[in-house]
């Protein structure tokens, strides 16, 4: 597919019953790699806080510091007809959480400064009057139910939301309130496989799951998860595609002991 992917574009994939691949992004080379893949979204997620930045969890990261990497990833993109992937920025912590108003003012910069072309947020029908604000002024908008990362230290950790029979039947509504609020499609982390084929079956937008099973209409990683760049044992979910830390960690040793020895550079 060479069509610029946009927000009506994924609903048409899934109306055709065509998968969304998504991958997050947070650099000029990685985007221009994910583009050329054939990638449908990238996010930059407020996974880099974890990922690039060093903190403990997502909750650190500040606007300043998404934007700078949208920056960065809209860079490394094609310009005009060759730039296909919609890109997607994530809204940090309590840069939408306080106003409507507010959460306005942020996306824009996002979009208007980073060259994002939508914007994920995290919550439920709480955030509904958020996602209206956005849309009044022209921002597409994802959203983002089940393990909710700026969330972690109410939800008591990173563990699967929704195994309840209540809980899921929140989820069931805030998704459903989502929708009619206007988001174009909904992230499902860490969900169980059952309850997120109900909300994908239940939803006419789609839904990306990340650790919520094979039913929903597409799925998102962490790029440097399922490159094998980060380093300890992965989520139960993700899969390795390949083990780049370990053969870069050979490579740098190769060239210290080369430049040691003094068979690099050669004569």
């Amino acid at each position: 597919m060479k069509d610029k992917v946009t927000a009506t574009k994924l609903a048409e994939l899934k109306r055709k019953g065509v998968k969304i691949a998504a991958l997050t992004a947070y650099d000029c080379q990685t985007s221009q790699l994910l583009e050329e893949a054939g990638v449908d979204v990238i996010l930059v997620g407020d996974s880099v806080g974890m990922v690039k930045l060093g903190y403990e969890n997502t909750i650190p990261v500040t606007l300043d510091e998404i934007l700078h990497h949208v920056k960065a990833v809209r860079r490394g993109l094609g310009l005009g007809a060759r730039r296909r992937p919609l890109l997607a920025a994530d809204m940090p912590y309590l840069t939408y959480e306080l106003s409507a108003a507010e959460a306005a003012r942020n996306a824009g910069r996002l979009v208007k400064e980073g060259g994002a072309e939508a914007v994920k947020l995290e919550g439920g029908m709480e955030v509904a009057p958020v996602v209206k604000e956005l849309l009044r002024v022209h921002v597409p908008v994802m959203g983002h139910l089940g393990l909710t990362p700026q969330a972690v230290h109410r939800l008591g950790g990173f563990k699967v939301q929704g195994r309840k029979a209540e809980d899921a039947e929140k989820m069931v509504t805030d998704a459903k309130v989502l929708e009619a609020a206007g988001i174009f499609a909904l992230v499902l982390e860490c969900v169980p496989p059952d309850l997120a084929r109900e909300i994908t079956h239940k939803l006419s937008i789609p839904t990306i799951g990340i650790g919520a099973g094979p039913h929903c209409d597409g799925q998102i990683l962490v790029t440097d998860d399922m490159l094998g760049l980060t380093g300890g044992a992965p989520y139960s979910f993700v899969k390795r595609y390949c083990d780049l830390r370990s053969m870069a960690a050979q490579a740098l040793g190769q060239y210290c002991r080369e430049v040691r020895d003094g068979s690099f550079p050669a004569t």
